[in-house]
């Protein structure tokens, strides 16, 4: 389900999903908060967003279930530019990197897929290396695009989500 569909700016060119999540404080004003912060970024244009969706942790299970998204947006921004400018507003957010690894955030924005660009440098790999075994993130990627494939896999995004082994991740939509 499209949340909200906007209008294209010039000269962005490239396409790319990035999954929004928080378990701190105010998850979905988190969350929400986070997207006005990438609507208001430079270079950016928010172009679908899924539904929200309270999510069970993975990997650190002692900690409060997430509220997660993800949005597909435009850009004229590069991977490690765009990378910077996700990680700003993650600090903004009051987001340190002091935390336990999968453990709680404020605010968590990752690149999920940059058009269909396979990347790995220390900082950044695309696509994202372990989205294809999270129901959080494939489950609102089929929200906008169920027929988008992975560069890597060469498999769509229902097809992951139907195929995926592990059952214990339990997710439900985020009602108001």
């Amino acid at each position: 389900m499209v949340l909200k569909k906007v209008g294209h700016k010039e000269g962005l060119k490239h396409s790319a999903f990035i999954s929004i999540g928080s378990n701190i404080g105010k998850p979905v004003e988190n969350c929400r908060k986070g997207l006005s912060a990438l609507e208001d970024a430079h270079g950016i244009q928010l172009i679908k967003a899924s539904k929200f969706y309270k999510t069970e942790p993975v990997d650190y299970k002692d900690q409060a279930w997430f509220i997660n998204a993800v949005v597909e947006i435009s850009t004229f921004l590069e991977p490690i530019q765009l990378f910077n400018s996700l990680k700003l507003i993650e600090k903004e957010a009051g987001r340190t990197e002091d935390g336990i690894r999968f453990g709680p955030r404020v605010l968590d924005l990752d690149i999920i897929f940059f058009e269909d660009l396979v990347l790995e440098t220390p900082d950044l790999v695309i696509p994202h290396p372990r989205m294809d075994n999270r129901r959080f993130v494939l489950k609102p990627l089929c929200d906008i695009n169920p027929d988008l494939v992975h560069p890597i896999f060469h498999k769509t995004m229902r097809d992951l989500l139907e195929n995926l082994t592990d059952k214990g991740q339990r997710i439900k939509e985020y009602t108001w």
